[in-house]
């Protein structure tokens, strides 16, 4: 239940990235260059595309209870732990190999 509720939070920055890109556009509209203006349209579009973004993230996981970045991040999280695993086991020699041989084993028992 509280993962979807996440979802929630992404009216926070999907409402700020909208009113910055309202702020491009009035500044936009007072701009005589006609570069500085396509440039503002430019930057207004790329917010836009970005706000749509994070909002169809919020609603996936209003939906679904699931986090679209949280398979990613799990799996960056085990890679980096078997890279570091990797580095600190190979002067080790392996635990699971038996030392001697179970015949010898065998033997000094008796």
């Amino acid at each position: 239940m509280l993962a979807r509720l996440m979802g929630l939070c992404a009216i926070v920055p999907t409402t700020l990235i909208l009113t910055v890109s309202f702020l491009v556009l009035v500044v936009v509209r007072k701009v005589e260059s006609g570069a500085l203006k396509i440039f503002g349209y430019v930057v207004t579009a790329l917010l836009w595309l970005s706000a749509m973004l994070i909002l169809s993230g919020g609603i996936f996981t209003l939906a679904t209870g699931k986090c679209p970045m949280q398979k990613m991040m799990m799996q960056k999280q085990e890679m980096v732990c078997r890279k570091m695993m990797d580095k600190s086991m190979m002067d080790k020699p392996m635990m699971g190999k038996p030392m001697m041989e179970r015949s010898k084993i065998h033997e000094m028992k008796q």
